[in-house]
């Protein structure tokens, strides 16, 4: 009988990371990066920017922290805070 790791393999399928909070905010993080020109596009593997979406990525992010106020832990605040203000400065110097 297989585990599900090996059902993974044998269906060729890609073991993703377990999804939580964090890797949520994450993954739009760097969606947020992508839009803005930092990282490329995993599709194309180049750079461009969509400041439009990017912006639209990081208030999504901030509307996640308005509504989950109080109730996620002292590491996922702070990562999601922490993420909005990197993310912030970098619409800033981008859009500028």
């Amino acid at each position: 009988m297989k585990d599900k790791e090996g059902q993974a393999e044998a269906s060729g399928a890609t073991c993703l990371p377990e999804v939580s909070f964090s890797t949520f905010i994450l993954s739009l993080n760097a969606s947020a990066l992508v839009h803005l020109g930092i990282l490329e596009d995993p599709g194309t593997g180049q750079k461009a920017k969509n400041l439009a979406l990017g912006k639209q990525t990081i208030d999504i992010l901030a509307l996640l922290e308005e509504k989950t106020r109080g109730n996620l832990t002292d590491e996922e605040d702070g990562l999601l805070k922490n993420l909005l203000y990197d993310l912030r400065l970098v619409y800033v110097r981008e859009k500028g």
